[in-house]
């Protein structure tokens, strides 16, 4: 068996400024509240990878793990997977942005299998995915909408 999520979210914000903000990965830490730091291991052309760490889960266990992700601004994607695999068997992750008249769409997709001997099993880890990301998209659209209003309610250099 394996996990499939999808889930989406409108940022009431430009493109450009949607796309800054979620590919600025060292700054993943203070946009996302589960990270608690990221440290960039490698760059080559437009694919980095990367250390995540999260901050302790309820049990007190810190989990981490190497992703790489690769951005493609011109066709507005961004692919990922975890080098590092940890419970997972493989987890690819693709992200999506759609231009639309309300501002902009975030797509979310994760295709993951979770290990034989994981902790969890892929049914509850689809479930404990799709709650998280409709956290996280929300406090990341909050964050950008409220960077977008404070831009356009910036003073005009004289």
């Amino acid at each position: 068996m394996s996990g499939h999520t999808e889930n989406t979210i409108t940022v009431d914000a430009p493109f450009d400024l949607v796309w800054d903000i979620t590919n600025d990965i060292e700054n993943w830490p203070q946009l996302f509240t589960e990270y608690s730091s990221l440290e960039v291991l490698s760059r080559e052309g437009d694919t980095t990878a990367f250390r995540l760490t999260m901050y302790p889960d309820d049990n007190g266990k810190v989990w981490s793990w190497i992703s790489e992700r690769t951005v493609d601004r011109a066709n507005r994607v961004v692919r990922a997977r975890r080098i590092e695999t940890g419970p997972f068997a493989h987890m690819n992750i693709l992200w999506e942005y759609t231009e639309l008249p309300g501002g902009t769409q975030m797509r979310w997709t994760q295709d993951f299998a979770m290990k034989p001997d994981a902790p969890v099993d892929d049914e509850w880890m689809t479930d404990n995915i799709n709650r998280n990301s409709r956290t996280q998209m929300a406090l990341i659209r909050d964050r950008i909408e409220q960077v977008a209003r404070e831009r356009q309610n910036a003073p005009l250099p004289s």
